[in-house]
C-alpha cells in the first residue's frame, strides 16, 4: 500500500550529541517528536499550501495522546554539522479512537533507515473525559498518508 508520506528536515544540534560522540537514544526520540508535531500541525493535507496539517479537523477540546512507542536503532547516528536529519512519516493503523504513525529517520538521503518507529496516539475528548471516536473528516484526512507498517525487529 503506497500513499502520501510527509517528509521533513530536522536539523542536528550538539545537545543532541552524547559522550561517545553519536547521537544519544533519547535526542533521537526528540527528533522523531519533533517531526510528529511538524507532520501534526503543517502537513499539505489537501495539496501544496493547502493544509494546515494532519489534524486541523479535530475538534477543540480534542487532544491526540502518546499510547505506546517501539523505537528500533538500526545505525550509529552521528553528529555532522549544517547536515540535517530525513525524516519520514506516514500513518499504517486507523484505529476507532487511534492511529498509528510509522517513523524513518535517516541521516543522509542515500543512507538506509538508521532509526524506525511506530507510535500510536489516542484521541481523547476533555470535555467528557473518554476516547473519541475518529469522525469521517479526521479519518478521511489520516487515510491520505496510509501506507504500511515498519519492519519492527
Amino acid at each position: 500500500m503506497t500513499a502520501e508520506r510527509f517528509d521533513c528536515e530536522i536539523q542536528t544540534r550538539f545537545r543532541d550529541i552524547n559522550v561517545g560522540g553519536h547521537v544519544d537514544n533519547v535526542e533521537a526520540v526528540r527528533v522523531i517528536d519533533e517531526a510528529r508535531i511538524q507532520f501534526f500541525l503543517f502537513a499539505d493535507v489537501h495539496g501544496p499550501g493547502a493544509g494546515p496539517g494532519l489534524l486541523h479537523r479535530k475538534p477543540a477540546g480534542v487532544v491526540d495522546l502518546m499510547g505506546a512507542q517501539r523505537v528500533d536503532y538500526h545505525a550509529e547516528m552521528r553528529f555532522v554539522p549544517f547536515r540535517p536529519f530525513l525524516v519520514r512519516l506516514w500513518v499504517p493503523v486507523i484505529g476507532r479512537t487511534s492511529f498509528t504513525v510509522a517513523t524513518e529517520l535517516r541521516v543522509a538521503a542515500d543512507h538506509p533507515p538508521a532509526l524506525i518507529a511506530e507510535s500510536t496516539f489516542v484521541f481523547w475528548d476533555r470535555t467528557t473525559d473518554a476516547s473519541w471516536p475518529i469522525s469521517d473528516e479526521v479519518r478521511s484526512d489520516l487515510e491520505k498518508f496510509a501506507g504500511d507498517r515498519v519492519g519492527l525487529r
